[in-house]
């Protein structure tokens, strides 16, 4: 992505440094209801009854003989403190996701605008090149910062791990590596965004090698890197599915192969085995499916109103929501952009349950579904990120006929996106 670099108005950059307040306000406000006044609800509720299993557990193994209905009424107690503590996990990691989600986003757009703000008018150009790409260091700059951030990324992750646990007080000093590979991220990225947002359209480059002679030079490389995509995500198909076929698992061994008769139930547990049999355990992927697929809808209804010349407001509440084109392009892609963000929220919450029933990433088909779902995840997130600052553009200098690429462009990947999780959820959830 590279722009004109034609003037862009310091009061501009200033509105993305309010939308960021908004964003962390945002989030502030709902962390507050779901991980701190809803959790520490919940939190009691899961204590109380871990406080009463233990107690009667430790009754009972003080008998000589435990009846039936007594042995039924501890399990019975098992269950209902298990189901206490993923309802507490639901909301203390809902609250603490859409935190740390707004917190960046509010870092994206707010730290970006300020940066770009901060810009003297100079450094805007002088309008005479408008109709020209230029080469930007931006996304090298960004390369530099992804991999600071993937190197303090272990210790990333348990401090971030430690904050979903009320009871463990976490080392934030564990956050400095990857917390400077975020600040060089926002850097290379407000750059990209000060050269791309005046971009009004005029001056793509044509490809003029086979076989993409005649396309924008910017669509035929998303083409090839969404080839590279899907040979990454093979391999993790190819890797789930040798062990489904190869290996002992339960469905195997529920089905009957004659090679797993004498193999007991759980020796080989996958998520499927864990999600698949309850309607409650599938309801967040079967939520994401449909989130992902709608998302994909919006983004495409807001490419057809940025080209539709002819475009009116409908009659009725659509109407008032969308009173102009641009407000209804920008209103399409916020859409998409909570669709997307409710996916990573629901994946956490997914995880934190899977984690909590014993399943990690220390196995190895809980390291190729973790690592699966992981990657498309963070390919949900980065797509967030780039859709923030379409939204951005869209509230501000606005989508048209003329520079609406940038929407089909970015439409393509979510869709790659969309698909990917389309193929994920019935193989490792289903399957």
């Amino acid at each position: 992505m590279s722009g004109s670099g034609s003037h862009v108005d310091n009061g501009i950059w200033m509105r993305a440094v309010m939308m960021g307040g908004m964003i962390l306000t945002l989030g502030i406000v709902l962390f507050g209801i779901l991980g701190v006044a809803l959790a520490e609800g919940k939190h009691d509720t899961w204590k109380q009854l871990e406080d009463d299993y233990y107690h009667e557990k430790g009754v009972l193994a003080a008998q000589d003989n435990i009846s039936a209905e007594e042995a039924a009424h501890l399990d019975h107690l098992h269950h209902e403190e298990i189901d206490a503590h993923l309802s507490y996990l639901t909301y203390r990691v809902a609250g603490v996701t859409i935190l740390l989600m707004t917190i960046t986003y509010a870092a994206f757009i707010g730290l970006g605008g300020f940066l770009n703000a901060s810009k003297p008018q100079a450094d805007h150009g002088d309008g005479h090149d408008d109709h020209e790409h230029h080469g930007s260091s931006s996304p090298i700059v960004f390369a530099f910062g992804l991999m600071v951030f993937l190197i303090g990324f272990p210790d990333f992750v348990v401090a971030c791990k430690a904050m979903l646990n009320s009871e463990v007080t976490p080392d934030f000093s564990m956050l400095a590596v990857s917390m400077v590979g975020l600040f060089t991220i926002v850097i290379a990225v407000s750059n990209w965004w000060f050269e791309d947002l005046p971009f009004v359209g005029h001056g793509e480059q044509i490809a003029t090698s086979y076989p993409f002679e005649g396309e924008h030079i910017r669509k035929a490389g998303l083409w090839v890197f969404i080839m590279s995509e899907i040979m990454v995500f093979a391999t993790f198909f190819s890797s789930y599915l040798r062990m489904r076929t190869e290996w002992c698992t339960d469905w195997a061994i529920r089905d009957g192969v004659e090679a797993c008769k004498d193999v007991p139930e759980g020796t080989v547990v996958t998520a499927s085995d864990l999600l698949r049999y309850d309607v409650s355990t599938l309801m967040p992927g079967a939520i994401n499916t449909f989130a992902l697929i709608i998302s994909s809808y919006t983004i495409v209804l807001a490419l057809k109103i940025a080209k539709d010349t002819n475009w009116k407001p409908s009659t009725g509440i659509m109407g008032k929501i969308n009173p102009t084109r641009q407000a209804a392009v920008r209103n399409y892609l916020i859409a998409t952009l909570a669709l997307g963000s409710l996916f990573i929220v629901l994946k956490l919450v997914e995880w934190s349950h899977l984690v909590a029933e014993g399943f990690d990433i220390g196995t190895v088909q809980g390291s190729i579904f973790y690592i699966a779902t992981g990657a498309h995840g963070l390919h949900v997130f980065i797509g967030l990120l780039v859709m923030l600052y379409l939204v951005f553009k869209a509230d501000t200098v606005g989508f048209d006929e003329d520079n609406a690429q940038g929407i089909e462009y970015f439409g393509l990947y979510w869709h790659f996106v969309d698909l990917a999780w389309v193929v994920i959820f019935p193989a490792f959830y289903l399957y």
